[in-house]
């Protein structure tokens, strides 16, 4: 195949007299919101995004489709015979993978279109450009599409320009040379060189698979040290790309002294604008936008869906939301065994694991709290329809952890009041969910689980008393949130009471707390399994929500004890989190873990109930401004919040440029 791409496009370059590189042989086809080859008819959005191409009269036009991140082209005013497709690169353009979608003008028409193709592959970690190629008499190709990545700003912007500038690894040198990286708080990164000498060069590399690769993004910005200077530093790049759904991306800052072959390099770094931003796109970065989860656990990947949820309401941003969305629509149906679950699954995220179900449940509720999408609410009652089926008189209540009625556990009943409670507080009208809910508590404070110490045990026996079993975090946790919840439905302030003795049981406890760090059970030896990884971001999740609700102030300090612990023991220069929040090796590091530390380190932030920071003063939007943080302006009659500090442009306004502004 590769020799006869080779050979076609040889045959067109002779033909037109044309220079022309070799594509690169064909490649599997690329997925990512949807597979390559899609119909145009079906795009969302159509776009131009290079000028079109005059060939030999014909015209030569590249489509994109940012909605669908996809692209096409057509040729058209030709002859029977002419023909279009697509390139795509995944370096700089000097290679790509040529002639997909190649389609002839056929008998009696004058125009003809390729088929579309994805932009980028996020699943793998590439970002793409495209042009769109014609052979009418000669072959000639548009400009590529995408050449530089833009977010906050475009790539090549000025250093001047930054918003704030630290140093994420520590600098390098080559003969006497200093070689630094900078970030700013928009993830955007540059890099310098110091006591050079002229001709000395510095630059950046950019990788979007964690330095492991870096196609298309090395010698970023590279330049060098002009005569009578002895410094110098790169223009600005993105690490985020949006359009591409590539999040997460890696830099470092290389440079290589006057007269010598060899260079230096610093350690890859992943910018971002604040912690939980930082552990927000981690976290999707292990996202698999094909397939619609993260690989391979079922209901952590509800958790994980969750924390971004979360991450979104607590910040305004709304980066993920489409993340949610997706995993909602490609996750509704029916999966087999084996695919995503060593259950079936169903349909409407049902299987046999009524605690699983549990997690998704609760995941549409936070999805409906950020988006006021009706369809998330509408699937949380449906799926907590299934775990009321669930409920019967043995022990006199409670809900089965599993279909076959084997056990009743501390997770099981969590998660049904929480969700109970949460479809209460959201129906307006309801009854029959509070008494649901009323029910769970009243049957889980009964039940003997809380032990004497306040502690939440794994479950119950047959015989209907506390098993012993482990105290893990996250059922503490979710019989904080149960109660919260709960009391936000009634009013009961001897619900917010439980909570709160829940939360200080697991805060002054040496089982859960160990030397002022939340500690699971299995964190000192190393051992937790891929369930347990996630559990103390649950129980961070809930104490968050005490916090919120109570505004007592030892509940914002503990979760900022672990987020410091965190950001300053437990992450490394990527903002990867491991387990053991207090560090130490080995320590166990996945996405997880990641989903984990976000919950943790989104605790710590401020609360409706803590002092807000008063917004400067509101006025209209305009082009050329520099906006701080906060502040609010009107445009088209709708006000809007400015989230991050940004010098707007001529063409921006609040609604197109989502990653700064938020309506309010």
């Amino acid at each position: 195949m590769r020799k006869l791409t080779a050979l076609i496009t040889a045959l067109l370059a002779a033909a037109a007299g044309a220079v022309v590189a070799t594509p690169a042989s064909a490649a599997p086809a690329v997925c990512a919101l949807h597979c390559d080859t899609r119909d145009p008819s079906l795009a969302r959005q159509e776009a131009f995004p290079v000028p079109e191409v005059n060939l030999n009269g014909r015209r030569l036009v590249l489509h994109v489709s940012d909605a669908d991140r996809m692209a096409w082209g057509s040729i058209d005013n030709g002859v029977p015979g002419d023909s279009v497709w697509l390139d795509r690169s995944w370096t700089d353009g000097s290679t790509w993978d040529g002639l997909l979608g190649r389609a002839s003008i056929p008998t009696t028409w004058t125009g003809t279109r390729t088929l579309m193709y994805n932009v980028a592959d996020p699943a793998a970690h590439r970002r793409g450009m495209v042009r769109a190629c014609g052979d009418a008499g000669g072959v000639t190709c548009t400009a590529w599409a995408y050449v530089k990545v833009c977010d906050a700003v475009c790539d090549g912007a000025d250093p001047a320009t930054a918003v704030g500038d630290s140093q994420p690894v520590p600098g390098t040198t080559i003969s006497n040379r200093r070689i630094d990286l900078h970030l700013d708080n928009r993830g955007l990164a540059w890099a310098t060189l110091g006591s050079g000498t002229a001709g000395d060069e510095v630059w950046l590399d950019r990788s979007w698979d964690e330095g492991a690769s870096w196609p298309g993004g090395s010698s970023l910005g590279r330049v060098s040290v002009p005569a009578g200077a002895t410094s110098v530093r790169t223009t600005m790049v993105n690490t985020r790309d949006p359009r591409s759904l590539l999040y997460g991306g890696a830099v470092r800052a290389c440079g290589r002294a006057t007269g010598g072959a060899s260079g230096s390099c610093t350690a890859w770094a992943r910018p971002a604008a604040d912690r939980p931003a930082a552990a927000a796109d981690a976290l999707a970065h292990a996202y698999r936008t094909d397939t619609a989860w993260w690989p391979s656990s079922w209901w952590n990947s509800a958790v994980a869906v969750t924390a971004l949820g979360d991450w979104s309401a607590r910040t305004g941003r709304t980066d993920y939301r489409w993340l949610i969305d997706r995993t909602f629509e490609l996750n509704k149906g029916v999966l087999p065994a084996g695919q995503k679950s060593t259950d079936a699954i169903e349909g409407n995220f049902i299987s046999r694991a009524i605690d699983d179900t549990g997690w998704w449940a609760l995941a549409w509720v936070q999805a409906y709290d950020v988006t006021r999408d009706a369809k998330f609410l509408n699937m949380a009652v449906t799926i907590a329809n299934y775990m009321h089926s669930y409920w019967d008189g043995a022990c006199g209540g409670g809900i089965w952890w599993n279909r076959e009625r084997t056990y009743k556990n501390a997770v099981t009943i969590g998660l049904y009041i929480r969700l109970t409670a949460a479809l209460h507080n959201r129906l307006p009208g309801d009854t029959l969910w509070l008494g649901r809910a009323t029910a769970g508590w009243n049957w889980f404070a009964a039940s003997g689980m809380i032990n004497s110490s306040g502690l939440v045990n794994d479950g119950i026996t047959g015989g209907c008393a506390n098993n012993g079993q482990t105290v893990w975090t996250y059922n503490q946790g979710l019989a904080i949130g149960g109660a919260v919840e709960l009391w936000r439905a009634t009013g009961n302030a001897a619900l917010l009471a439980s909570a709160r003795q829940l939360a200080d049981a697991a805060m002054n406890s040496t089982v859960l707390t160990r030397s002022g760090i939340l500690t699971e059970s299995c964190d000192p030896a190393n051992s937790c399994d891929d369930n347990q990884k996630q559990f103390k971001g649950i129980f961070m999740r809930y104490l968050m929500d005490l916090a919120d609700a109570s505004g007592v102030a030892a509940y914002r300090t503990y979760a900022q004890r672990q987020a410091d612990a965190i950001w300053q023991s437990d992450r490394d220069s990527l903002h990867r989190i491991g387990q053991r929040w207090a560090g130490g090796t080995p320590n166990a590091r996945d996405w997880r873990t990641q989903a984990s530390g976000l919950g943790a380190l989104l605790a710590a932030t401020a609360g409706p109930t803590d002092p807000p920071t008063p917004p400067p003063a509101e006025a209209a939007w305009a082009p050329n401004v520099s906006y701080a943080a906060g502040t609010v302006v009107t445009y088209a009659g709708a006000r809007w919040q400015c989230r991050q500090p940004h010098q707007s442009q001529v063409g921006w306004e609040p609604p197109n440029v989502a990653a700064l502004w938020s309506r309010l």
